[in-house]
């Protein structure tokens, strides 16, 4: 593990990692390119994920047993907060994003300051699979109706959050419904939209090799975040109106470079 120095002013990037010996070294090499600061959180992997990494200068952290991706980023947030983080880029850990993509959100989170930055799979979507694609359009209609404002790929795991949306304290939801959470939280209690990059999808590793297969269940986890996000939008209340009005909205898509 890197020594834990402060760091104001950067950027770091956190790794949720469960289970990621295939291809977290690879994912993590690649990020060090582009951010000398990286966190990885391993959440009580038992492949030998943490292993993978020795000798690199990263700083891991590690769950005694799995408590969710959503717990992986908090402990991983609240690492960056404490060494003086403006922000953080996230990543995850099979190879499915592609770390030459973390400039462009950068870039982005530049030209649209105290926003959040989704690299968003918008490009080549036809090539994912169907059940896949279904779900991230159902998802996205419903987080988009929740936060209040349209979002293209509320389901990515590659984005960059200011420092005020880290912060953020007492944001509800485990697993993957805390990272839709965080997008509504920061959208009604901050003010704080989102932006998305277009970036491409990875099916295959950097090698050519094969991902492991998604932690993602698109039947159980869609009806987690869908249930979550139903009791948030009658929480908001007006609810067809507002439904209404969100339609009307385009999403902000930056071409990011």
């Amino acid at each position: 593990m890197a020594e834990a120095v402060a760091r104001t002013g950067e950027v770091a990037v956190v790794v949720p990692a469960l289970n990621e010996a295939l291809r977290i070294r690879e994912v993590v090499e690649q990020a060090l390119r582009h951010c000398p600061w990286v966190i990885v959180v391993d959440d009580g992997s038992d492949d030998g994920t943490g292993d993978r990494l020795h000798g690199l200068p990263v700083t891991v952290l590690r769950h005694p047993r799995r408590l969710g991706k959503g717990a992986a980023l908090r402990t991983g947030f609240a690492e960056a907060l404490a060494r003086g983080a403006r922000g953080v880029l996230t990543i995850d850990g099979d190879g499915q994003h592609d770390p030459a993509d973390l400039p462009r959100l950068l870039d982005a989170a530049a030209r649209h300051p105290r926003c959040i930055i989704i690299g968003a799979r918008l490009r080549h979507r036809e090539a994912a699979p169907p059940h896949r694609r279904m779900a991230n359009a159902f998802g996205d209609w419903g987080v988009a109706w929740a936060a209040g404002h349209r979002i293209a790929d509320t389901q990515s795991g590659q984005r960059y959050y200011p420092a005020c949306v880290i912060a953020l304290e007492d944001v509800p939801g485990e697993d993957f419904v805390f990272e839709a959470q965080l997008l509504i939280s920061a959208a009604r209690r901050l003010g704080v939209h989102c932006v998305s990059v277009p970036v491409e999808t990875r099916y295959r590793g950097g090698d050519g090799g094969p991902l492991r297969h998604s932690h993602f269940r698109p039947l159980r986890d869609l009806y987690r975040i869908t249930s979550h996000v139903v009791r948030q939008v009658l929480r908001h209340g007006d609810v067809w109106n507002e439904y209404r009005r969100v339609r009307l909205q385009p999403p902000r898509v930056d071409p990011g470079g």
